[in-house]
């Protein structure tokens, strides 16, 4: 398996493979990794450690030099669906809480230029799975997403981005809804976007210039729905 971890899309797929299989396990009682070898979670749980850079965060890739906002959060939610215990919580902590900026956002690497949505919500997310999120950490990064709401109701990645698209829209509201903040926003205008993204086909694109709907956007699509209506 770790020979064909160099690349992050390939870690993101292993993630999201455990994370898939945890979830048909919860539906309906089958493991879809039964045949898998036994000691599968521990060398699982050994690769993603090598991951894990000085300044705290894991990184996206075994090249990756510094860590990711997101990286760390998917690490942590494998952490928790494998039952392994997360090494030095504190100090994934302390490099989540670096993350933050000045506007209350979080940034995916330390050498991005601005906050976004999408780290931001990652950041919160990973916090509450540390139990480490204090309430100013929290208020000032509701009051980062509240301000990134557009005219056309849904909300932008960052603030340079002239148009709100799909994903940041789910992730922002999730991470509003999760903080008992999401009526901070103007509901109605972001319920109004999402179904305007819709398609005739009924799947979503992306977002207004988008050429055309997938699978991918059909999911935060059905899910801002949900959160919203």
């Amino acid at each position: 398996v770790k020979g064909r971890m160099a690349s992050q899309e390939s870690i993101v797929d292993l993630l999201s493979l455990v994370y898939s299989a945890k979830l048909i396990e919860a539906a309906c009682g089958l493991d879809p990794l039964s045949a898998a070898h036994t000691e599968w979670t521990a060398r699982l749980a050994e690769l993603l450690d090598s991951l894990r850079r000085p300044d705290g965060g894991y990184a996206k890739s075994s090249e990756g030099r510094a860590g990711s906002t997101y990286q760390t959060f998917l690490v942590l939610l494998c952490l928790e669906l494998i039952e392994r215990p997360i090494p030095d919580p504190a100090g994934i902590a302390q490099f989540l809480m670096g993350q933050q900026q000045v506007d209350g956002g979080f940034l995916e690497i330390r050498v991005a230029k601005r906050s976004g949505t999408n780290p931001t919500a990652a950041a919160i997310g990973g916090l509450r799975v540390l139990d480490g999120l204090d309430a100013d950490t929290s208020h000032r990064a509701v009051d980062f997403l509240c301000g990134l709401q557009s005219d056309e109701g849904g909300l932008q990645a960052n603030t340079r981005i002239p148009m709100p698209d799909l994903l940041s829209t789910f992730t922002g509201c999730v991470t509003l809804a999760d903080l008992d903040q999401l009526d901070e926003i103007d509901r109605r205008m972001a319920l109004d976007y999402v179904m305007s993204m819709q398609q005739p086909s009924g799947g979503f694109r992306g977002f207004a210039f988008d050429p055309a709907d997938d699978v991918e956007y059909t999911f935060y699509g059905l899910g801002g729905l949900a959160l919203l209506s």
